[in-house]
């Protein structure tokens, strides 16, 4: 809600006091900070101004007739949902100025105040404003199709993921997806699909560690009726299904061998043999594939075959994990903070404290940790302001790399991870 024309740091204030004096010693301090302020001299004046006026931030005595603060602040919410309101009280009255926290105030200061303490609410206060601001805008991008748009942050390892994948979505060519789970490497494979010529056909998902060996094989290329033993239907398969659309392999690098080879085949002809039939059907199948894991060391390790690497990896996507756009974090938090109070009973807040503690935080499970995180912490917490200790962090070391597997463990668990972050 911050005017264009200002920069980031700066907002629009609203300074409403009938106390001319202390009125000017504040409009003063905030205007040589560059801010833009606004002036009331009664509740009824500041609610007019808000009326008309974009406003970040209001500051208002609490002590005022006829109406006083309390009153202004419950009317000045319904008027601005949005709007950030501190409260300035004389020493005697902290009663006051706690119960207007309760009403949605957040935060106050004492009056006389010291200008570096007032400054310093002022900023956080206007932290909270975009913070807002920007998880309403990620709000909106989600509620849309899952373009390149909904690829959610503003660093720069995500703008130049959007821009590849704006690029890539045109062709038809085969996208390999690689990212550590929970960064969301489904959501990448929906924005290709959304913005391909394909965007109007299928887009079908086959989770390649969800099932066993044999389960795959009938998913991905079905059966006809009779083929077997208790195969009393026929069974389309996922890549006819998908057959105009685009298929998604997800965690393709825990299918076995003899799966790999026939894939392999399946990709190079463009062509599905339903399980225990000899005839081929083509299919026409834009293929995206996916894996958490070092695809490059599962082929040196001979658990995944180089051929097929190479058939998938025509335009690789990387997607970064969270420690390595830091900056993504308060934007992400306040937009699940967002959604989980719709759901719950008390809409609560984030603390800057608890803000620079996410920041300072490895993330080992990427944006789907975080948002569980957030989502534990929200109906947990006892007050309305989130701290760092709400949050039950495990004692991880800050921003590590990922861990390394042992190169001689051999793994076939399958496994379903719930959500739709992969």
């Amino acid at each position: 809600m911050n005017d264009a024309s200002h920069p980031s740091n700066l907002g629009r204030i609203l300074v409403v006091d009938a106390q001319r004096n202390t009125r000017a010693i504040t409009v003063n301090l905030l205007r040589a900070k560059g801010h833009t302020v606004l002036e009331a001299v009664s509740g009824e004046a500041a609610l007019a101004t808000l009326a008309k006026s974009e406003v970040d931030l209001m500051l208002t005595r609490l002590q005022m007739r006829p109406m006083d603060g309390l009153t202004l602040l419950k009317c000045a919410l319904e008027v601005a949902p949005h709007l950030q309101v501190f409260v300035m009280t004389a020493s005697g009255s902290i009663e006051s100025a706690i119960e207007s926290m309760r009403l949605g105030a957040f935060d106050y200061v004492t009056l006389p105040f010291k200008d570096g303490e007032m400054l310093h609410r002022v900023e956080r206060a206007l932290e909270r404003t975009r913070l807002q601001a920007a998880a309403e805008a990620l709000a909106q991008e989600l509620s849309e199709p899952p373009g390149p748009s909904a690829l959610v942050g503003r660093s720069p390892a995500m703008r130049e993921l959007t821009s590849l994948v704006q690029r890539v979505a045109r062709s038809d060519a085969t996208v390999l997806v690689q990212g550590e789970s929970g960064t969301g490497k489904e959501l990448v494979a929906r924005a290709v699909h959304a913005h391909s010529p394909r965007k109007n056909k299928p887009f079908v998902l086959a989770n390649c560690a969800s099932v066993s060996e044999a389960q795959l094989e009938l998913e991905l290329f079905g059966q006809p009726r009779g083929a077997r033993t208790g195969a009393a239907r026929a069974r389309k398969g996922l890549f006819k299904e998908a057959d105009g659309g685009t298929l998604f392999l997800d965690e393709v690098t825990e299918t076995a061998p003899a799966l790999q080879s026939r894939l392999l085949r399946t990709l190079q002809d463009g062509e599905v043999r339903r399980v225990g039939e000899s005839a081929a059907q083509r299919v026409d199948v834009r293929i995206i594939a996916a894996t958490h894991r070092d695809i490059e060391q599962e082929v040196r390790e001979k658990r995944f075959r180089q051929d097929l690497f190479y058939c998938l990896n025509v335009v690789p996507l990387r997607v970064p994990p969270l420690r390595e756009r830091l900056e993504d974090i308060p934007v992400l938090a306040e937009h699940f903070l967002q959604r989980a109070n719709a759901r719950g009973p008390r809409p609560k807040r984030l603390s800057n404290a608890a803000v620079e503690r996410l920041m300072g935080y490895g993330f080992p499970g990427n944006v789907r940790e975080l948002e569980n995180l957030v989502r534990r912490a929200a109906a947990l917490a006892e007050g309305e302001e989130l701290q760092p200790e709400d949050f039950l962090l495990p004692p991880l070391p800050s921003r590590r790399g990922p861990s390394k597997r042992p190169s001689k463990t051999r793994r076939r668990t399958r496994s379903s991870a719930p959500g739709n972050m992969r």
